[in-house]
């Protein structure tokens, strides 16, 4: 069967564009896969966040690499859960993709006791995509991550942080340095992080961890405040920001990340073609530019890498669940 199929269009919340793709009767893929159909890129977060960033990557280079109308499919909440469930329940057709995250892979564990899917055994792993990059950010009345902890200690659990969920990667960072600050706050969740970064800005909120793509225009244009880089060096895209190591804290450090993924019992040769494709898609001048202006950080390719970095996390964050006193609800 041949023909036009009239255009999709997916809405790009981080960057504020909207690209199209015609869906071919006849895809590139394995089998001609998708074979005209649409393919639902499910993003376990709010529009408007990093993930939106990396999937506008894959987004548009898949399209070019397979044929066929890659679309955005935006399911947060429940600290990711919600869309990465959904994806694994899905049929492994490769029509229903999820773009994840630590969060969803490796912190949900150890906060839901009835999760609804196996991080290693319910999915097929396709590859890490990027690191990313992350800052405490806070309302400019705060002047600096001493004032803050100063202010604190004056007052315990009076400031608050924000957070999108229970065990994320927020959550933990921000209770790690908490206690290594020898302060204690009042966590506000939300569903994702451009919620939760509208609420610092409007002064209800005092601070958060935030992965850097929703809030690098706040902070450039000076709305917000960023107070420290949880990482080993200073981020290129901020260089003023001290890093947590430099506030004393050099312990506090993320382990974040993306990847992408698809129900278990994907066709093997649909996985190879689309870690492949993965490998295209961040080789190209779009994610060339794209990660350097919102902090995304290379990772190593393929489903071994993205497995072994699922088990070391799941790992470690038993270990700073228990500490934080968090167990499954």
């Amino acid at each position: 069967m041949t023909g036009i199929l009239t255009p999709r269009r997916a809405l790009l919340g981080a960057a504020g564009l909207v690209l199209a793709q015609p869906a071919l009767a006849q895809g590139k893929g394995p089998g001609g896969w998708p074979n005209g159909r649409s393919v639902a890129m499910t993003i376990p977060f709010p529009a408007g966040g990093g993930t939106d960033v990396v999937s506008r990557i894959l987004q548009e280079s898949f399209a070019e690499t397979f044929g066929g109308n890659f679309v955005m499919d935006h399911k947060p909440g429940a600290t990711t859960t919600i869309g990465v469930r959904h994806v694994a329940r899905a049929r492994p057709d490769g029509l229903t993709l999820v773009v994840g995250s630590n969060s969803g892979f490796s912190a949900a564990p150890f906060v839901y006791k009835n999760l609804g899917y196996d991080p290693l055994t319910d999915f097929t792993h396709i590859s890490l995509l990027y690191g990313s990059a992350y800052l405490l950010v806070a309302h400019p009345r705060w002047g600096s991550f001493e004032e803050v902890v100063a202010a604190a200690k004056r007052s315990p659990g009076k400031l608050s942080y924000a957070t999108w969920g229970v065990g994320g990667t927020a959550h933990l960072l921000m209770l790690d340095a908490a206690e290594r600050a020898g302060v204690e706050m009042l966590h506000v969740p939300f569903a994702g992080p451009a919620p939760a970064l509208t609420e610092i800005l409007a002064g209800r909120v005092d601070m958060m961890f935030t992965t850097f793509a929703p809030a690098r225009a706040h902070v450039l244009e000076g709305r917000l405040r960023a107070l420290a880089a949880p990482h080993e060096t200073r981020l290129a895209a901020v260089p003023a920001v001290p890093t947590t190591g430099e506030l004393g804290l050099p312990e506090v450090l993320v382990s974040a990340w993306w990847c992408l993924a698809g129900p278990a019992g994907l066709p093997a040769p649909l996985a190879t073609a689309l870690e492949q494709a993965v490998r295209t898609a961040v080789a190209s001048p779009l994610a060339k530019r794209l990660s350097d202006e919102f902090g995304l950080l290379p990772q190593p390719f393929g489903p071994e890498a993205m497995r072994d970095r699922i088990r070391q996390d799941l790992a470690l964050n038993e270990v700073l669940m228990r500490k934080a006193g968090i167990t499954p609800e």
